[in-house]
């Protein structure tokens, strides 16, 4: 069993202008049990030729009719001035694993993609954290839509230039800075994580015009559970069929809730307990590591009953929760071995008991089949 720590009051809170400190009483820890997800996995359900080995695998979509698309970087394909060089691919399987197709070859808003989502007209859309853009496919593979706008050279002003600490440049409506991921409300407005420069929610109308953008660069306070509205690194984003808005707030350990208009709904954490002695897959085995862990990734299922799918780096667990934040279950841990994950950066969810995982630093995508 896994053993989990909740602040009581935290998971759930009124809805509170952006700007405004919620107020938030600090009230006794309780403990819970989770039960272990058990499932099973499958590293080779992909079939493709042994010279297009994958590299880093970042995102992962499914459509409607099954078709899967992943996002990788096989390697510095082209030279240029986005770190270093250039590296996306955009791989199409079959329902059955089979390789179709590749998407997208030479397109000006590839670069150094981070995020991939089918919307629910089977468009894809690859947000793309070196070129400042996100760009929609449609089903035949055709560029229909661009938002943002890639840098070019050096005469460029200092707001596309990298912002790894301090304060960031300030936002410019219609500009994207780092996006990370994308998601889209009933009436399919668009809502794009923006991200590793910016921290911020940007939201376009279903035809790309600018609306609005809320959010600051900022820390959540003492407990984690401060300053709604500020972000350190936003790095996933995904929405409920109630026009709810889900922002995972990496740094920050927290996944915060808005509605479409961006008034504050509530927060949600990764605070189950676990073994702070194990080494960590990558980094250092640091002192007083936090119960609540970094969220990196979201999906939201579109069955009648909608769950709430995220994983952190550490850990390295994928939790099942309900949209109000409550975990029921959680599966697998950091490594390299069967059932393990280096930094799951993508996660796909058709079914609620259906995963399929983009294993970054593995270099493979997962298939889960959960067995609760």
């Amino acid at each position: 069993m896994v053993v989990v720590v909740v602040a009581a009051g935290r998971a759930l809170l009124r809805s509170i202008p952006l700007g405004a400190e919620p107020a938030v009483e600090q009230t006794p820890a309780v403990t819970v049990t989770v039960p272990e997800i058990p499932f099973d996995s499958d590293t080779s359900f992909l079939k493709y030729s042994p010279d297009m080995n994958l590299g880093e695998v970042l995102g992962i979509a499914v459509n409607s009719k099954g078709r899967i698309v992943l996002l990788n970087h096989p390697g510095s394909a082209t030279s240029g001035p986005l770190y270093g060089n250039a590296s996306t691919q955009l791989l199409e399987f079959d329902a059955s694993g089979k390789f179709v197709r590749e998407i997208g070859k030479g397109v000006y808003g590839l670069g150094y993609g981070h995020g991939i989502r089918f919307d629910k007209y089977d468009n894809l859309w690859v947000v793309d954290k070196g070129t400042q853009a996100v760009t929609k496919f449609d089903p035949a593979g055709y560029v229909t839509l661009n938002l943002g706008r890639r840098s070019e050279g050096p005469d460029e002003p200092d707001y596309f230039r990298p912002v790894r600490a301090g304060a960031a440049p300030p936002h410019i409506d219609g500009y994207l800075g780092g996006p990370t991921d994308v998601a889209w409300d009933t009436n399919d407005n668009i809502f794009i994580s923006d991200g590793y420069r910016n921290s911020r929610v940007a939201k376009f109308d279903k035809n790309g015009n600018w609306v609005k953008g809320w959010g600051v660069r900022g820390s959540g306070g003492a407990h984690a559970n401060e300053s709604p509205g500020s972000f350190n690194t936003p790095h996933n984003i995904a929405a409920d069929r109630q026009g709810n808005i889900y922002v995972a707030d990496r740094n920050n350990r927290r996944i915060q809730v808005f509605d479409a208009d961006g008034t504050f709904q509530r927060f949600i954490f990764l605070n189950a307990t676990y073994d702070k002695k194990r080494h960590p897959v990558l980094g250092n085995l640091a002192e007083n590591r936090p119960d609540e862990t970094q969220p990196w990734t979201l999906c939201i299922t579109n069955t009648p009953t909608q769950y709430l799918y995220a994983s952190d780096e550490e850990p390295g667990r994928i939790y099942k929760m309900t949209l109000d934040g409550k975990i029921l279950g959680a599966l697998g841990q950091s490594g390299r071995g069967p059932k393990q994950f280096n930094w799951i950066h993508g996660i796909a969810c058709p079914s609620e008991n259906s995963l399929l995982v983009a294993d970054m630093n593995n270099w493979r995508v997962q298939k889960l089949t959960l067995r609760p």
